[in-house]
C-alpha cells in the first residue's frame, strides 16, 4: 500500500507568504506609531495640517496636562497595578483549578459542571442583580475587592484551560499516583508545570481585562482613593469634551480653554493607558502562540 504524502510547500511560494505577513504587520504598527505622533503634535499643527507621522510641531503640552497632577496619577498606577497582578494571580489559580477536575474522566460530575459553565457564556444575572448582589449583599462598595471579584472568574478561560489540560497525559497522573502522590501535589508539581503556555496566554488576557477594566470602578468606586488608571483617564476624557463643547470655552479664552489641546491630549492618554500592556506583551509573545494554538485545539 502506497502512502500518501502530503506536499510540501514550495519555496518559492514562501516570498508569498512573507510578503503578506509583512504587510499585515506594517498595517498593525501604523496605527501605534501615528497615536504616538499625534500625541508629541500640537493641537494648532493638527488643526491646521491634520493627522501626519512626522509632526510639524513638537510639543509636550498634551502630557503636561495630563500628567498635570502627579500625586493623583501615582496612586490610580499603583492601585491599577495592585489590581492587575492580585487580580491576575488569583483567577489564574481558581481557573486552572476549576479546570482540571473537569479535564479528568474519572471526575464523576466533569459533564454537569462542564456544561453548567459553558451554559453562562451564553446567559448572565444582568447588571442590576449584579450591583444589588456587590453592594447590598457583600457590601463591597468603595473597595479593592469589588475591582477584583467581577473579573476571577471567566467560562471562556476556563474552557480553554480545560482543552489545555485534556492534552495531558493521563499515563503521567496514574504514574505519580503509584509513586504515592496526592491529587494536590499532583495538581501543583506535574500538571501546573505542563501548563505554562496556557497559563502565560490566559494571564495576559486576564491582566488586560483588570488593566482595562473601568466600568465596575464607576459602578462600585466612588472614593479617590481605590480609583484605578482607566477611570481616572474616563473622568479627565470628560472634563475635557465639557471644556471643549461649553459655551464657556470662548468667554473664558484667557485661561486657555478655547485651544485646549484635546485630540493629542486623548492620544497621550492612550499612550499612558496602553504603554505598560505594550511593553509587557513580547515577553509573553511565544507562550501567547502555543496556548492559544494548543488550547484551542481538542483531542
Amino acid at each position: 500500500m502506497e502512502l500518501a504524502l502530503a506536499k510540501p510547500v514550495k519555496p518559492d511560494s514562501n516570498w508569498l507568504i512573507h510578503v503578506f505577513f509583512t504587510i499585515v504587520c506594517v498595517f498593525m504598527i501604523i496605527p501605534f506609531i501615528l497615536v504616538i505622533a499625534v500625541s508629541l503634535t500640537s493641537e494648532h499643527s493638527l488643526i491646521e495640517y491634520g493627522y501626519r507621522f512626522i509632526p510639524k510641531e513638537i510639543s509636550l503640552e498634551a502630557y503636561r496636562i495630563v500628567l498635570k497632577s502627579p500625586d493623583i496619577w501615582l496612586r490610580s498606577y499603583v492601585v491599577t497595578i495592585c489590581i492587575t497582578v492580585i487580580g491576575t494571580v488569583l483567577s489564574l489559580l481558581l481557573t486552572a483549578m476549576t479546570a482540571y477536575p473537569m479535564s479528568r474522566r474519572d471526575f464523576r460530575y466533569h459533564r454537569p459542571i462542564t456544561f453548567y459553565i459553558a451554559f453562562t457564556l451564553l446567559f448572565n444575572g444582568g447588571t442590576i442583580p449584579f450591583y444589588i448582589l456587590m453592594t447590598q449583599y457583600l457590601h463591597l462598595k468603595n473597595s479593592a475587592l469589588a475591582l477584583i471579584i467581577p473579573l476571577l472568574m471567566n467560562p471562556f478561560n476556563i474552557i480553554i484551560m480545560k482543552s489545555f489540560f485534556d492534552k495531558i497525559s493521563m499515563e503521567i497522573i496514574e504514574s505519580a499516583k503509584i509513586d504515592g502522590s496526592s491529587e494536590f501535589r499532583i495538581f501543583l508539581r506535574i500538571v501546573m508545570p505542563l501548563s505554562t503556555p496556557a497559563l502565560a496566554t490566559l494571564g495576559l488576557f486576564i491582566s488586560f481585562a483588570y488593566w482595562n477594566d473601568w466600568f465596575n470602578a464607576l459602578l462600585f468606586i466612588d472614593n479617590d482613593k481605590y480609583v484605578p488608571l482607566q477611570l481616572l483617564l474616563v473622568r479627565i476624557l470628560s472634563q475635557i469634551e465639557f471644556l471643549a463643547n461649553s459655551p464657556l470655552a470662548e468667554a473664558a479664552s484667557k485661561l486657555q480653554f478655547a485651544n485646549f489641546p484635546t485630540l493629542s491630549v486623548r492620544m497621550a492618554m492612550a499612550m499612558i493607558a496602553g504603554g505598560p500592556m505594550m511593553v509587557l506583551f513580547p515577553f509573553f509573545q511565544k507562550y501567547f502562540v502555543k496556548g492559544i494554538t494548543v488550547g484551542s485545539l481538542k483531542s
